[in-house]
């Protein structure tokens, strides 16, 4: 069995951390009745150690019927059934923590399913109404929405009842939103960390964490209008306050989903009295261009440091188009607007730059998230039309492909039955006809397999001292290369010309995301960790 490293046993390890993330029902099946499960996730736990991982984070694992993808949760003090049980949930931390890796489990406070008993209270019209947003509609009749916000999933958000009353939904309709303003909220959520934390998770991750409160008068969207009436309001902060005493308690931490172009507003939900860290989402988001990344690890380095908090670093997750596939195309950034079925992709141009990036990643200061499968250099699947299951998809009319293709399960044994991923029954999504050419048993034996790569980048970073949190200085360097020292005379070096970068001024070569070419110089679209 794995022993824990010194690194994975600092008080504060999430500052430096590597994090998987396991979408629970596409990592592996268990029972074999084609959804992953807990069981599937227990069995390959030394996969997960091999791998040199220092936390799991799990995309949510509750009770829920599915709507989307589990962020419709029913009861979080349950495990879905689908998934397992509590016991096992408790069995499964308990048995990472002893290979030296810890838990983060998902918390989804914006909204509930609407199979939630206090949903369900409330349609039959108790006390628990003023939990949700119940308004009259307008128009003559109250026909009409009670302001014009539109879901995230496209479409309005509202969603009008059988007596004439309309209920607030920014995601599905079958997600109302809680009222935050009512004590009761508040206190539910809190004790719902103290549930998690007493079962031994680390961490908690937040989603859509600067959404909760809206204006009490629900006013329509203005364009340019502050504040905004349900996205980054100031009364948030007092409620991640209180949840930070929670977390002290325990010496858990917290990372927050939080979308926000203003850097200065950004920067106060990681406070040293609020949340410890938040995603990076203009690096997951940015283009493979040299001075767009430079540009924007610069200012998630400045965002972060007047107070104190690490920078996050993340290529890809469940929400977003797989790295190989999007670094594969013309477009190689990120928007959920720009998303339709037929893209071209050139997988091996892809999959060359996704590896380097994953050298640039693992070096850059502060934690680094991996999504499930990205270790395996995995592509956005293309799903027939007839087997997508995202509500993303339907409330886009059809024409955004949703985010199934980078839900397909897992393929772990090249030669087993749908991949490996579970012997009895099809996977809950479809598994493309190439998927088993990616099969981890493929790639564990293969030196310059993608899965080798990570397992080597991050024992490096591990073992290395200068990785992880800490400062970065950038170094001269050609048009389109972007080269960075961090400490103990560790370079980075990133190819992203047209022509190859000479390496100078190095005692030893540490990795290359590829070959140098025949005079030793770094190719473009690769990456280089060097040893001063």
């Amino acid at each position: 069995m794995a022993q824990p490293t010194p690194a994975r046993t600092h008080h504060d390890w999430w500052r430096s951390a590597v994090i998987y993330q396991v979408y629970v029902r596409s990592f592996a099946d268990g029972d074999g009745d084609g959804t992953g499960d807990l069981a599937g996730v227990r069995a390959r736990l030394p996969y997960l150690a091999e791998l040199g991982v220092d936390a799991l984070w799990f995309s949510p694992w509750y009770q829920s019927p599915m709507k989307d993808g589990g962020y419709d949760v029913a009861d979080y003090r349950a495990i879905d059934p689908a998934f397992g049980t509590l016991a096992e949930a408790e069995k499964l931390i308990a048995e990472a923590q002893q290979l030296g890796i810890r838990t983060i489990v998902d918390i989804v406070p914006n909204h509930v399913s609407d199979q939630h008993p206090w949903w369900r209270a409330a349609l039959a019209g108790g006390p628990e109404r003023e939990l949700f947003h119940f308004r009259p509609g307008r128009g003559d009749h109250g026909e009409l929405p009670p302001n014009g916000w539109r879901s995230e999933f496209g479409g309005p958000a509202w969603t009008r009842l059988p007596d004439g009353d309309w209920y607030l939904h920014l995601f599905a309709p079958e997600q109302p939103d809680l009222n935050w303003a009512h004590p009761a909220v508040r206190q539910e959520h809190e004790e719902i960390l103290r549930f998690w934390f007493e079962r031994g998770v680390a961490g908690v991750r937040i989603d859509s964490a600067a959404l909760l409160v809206k204006d009490p008068r629900l006013p329509d969207f203005v364009e340019g209008r502050d504040p905004h009436p349900y996205v980054d309001r100031d009364e948030l902060h007092e409620v991640y306050r209180s949840w930070r005493a929670v977390a002290d308690e325990y010496g858990g931490v917290f990372v927050g989903e939080v979308w926000l172009p203003d850097s200065e507003r950004f920067a106060r939900y990681l406070r040293p009295d609020e949340l410890h860290t938040a995603f990076n989402f203009s690096f997951l988001a940015c283009p493979w261009d040299a001075g767009r990344l430079r540009a924007s690890i610069d200012e998630t380095l400045a965002e972060h440091a007047p107070v104190g908090a690490p920078a996050t670093w993340v290529l890809c997750n469940h929400d977003v188009t797989r790295t190989v596939t999007r670094y594969g195309r013309e477009d190689t950034g990120f928007d959920f607007a720009t998303k339709v079925f037929g893209t071209p992709t050139d997988l091996a141009l892809g999959t060359r730059r996704a590896r380097a990036a994953a050298l640039l990643s693992l070096a850059l200061p502060g934690a680094v998230y991996v999504y499930q499968g990205e270790e395996l250099g995995l592509p956005e699947a293309d799903i027939p039309r007839d087997r997508i299951q995202d509500p993303m998809h339907f409330r886009s009319g059809g024409t955004d492909p949703g985010r199934d293709g980078c839900r397909v399960p897992l393929p772990w044994a090249a030669k087993a039955p749908y991949a490996g991923f579970g012997s009895h029954q099809e996977p809950w999504l479809p598994q493309p006809a190439h998927w088993p050419g990616y099969a981890a048993d493929l790639q564990a034996d293969d030196p310059g397999s993608m899965l080798t790569l990570y397992r080597e980048a991050i024992r490096i970073r591990r073992d290395t001292p200068g990785f992880g949190d800490g400062p970065l200085t950038w170094l001269p360097s050609p048009e389109g290369v972007l080269a960075f020292a961090r400490g103990d005379g560790l370079v980075c070096v990133v190819n992203l010309a047209d022509t190859p970068t000479e390496l100078d001024g190095h005692s030893r070569i540490l990795l290359t995301s590829g070959p140098l070419d025949d005079q030793g110089r770094l190719p473009r679209d690769t990456a280089v960790w060097l040893l001063g």
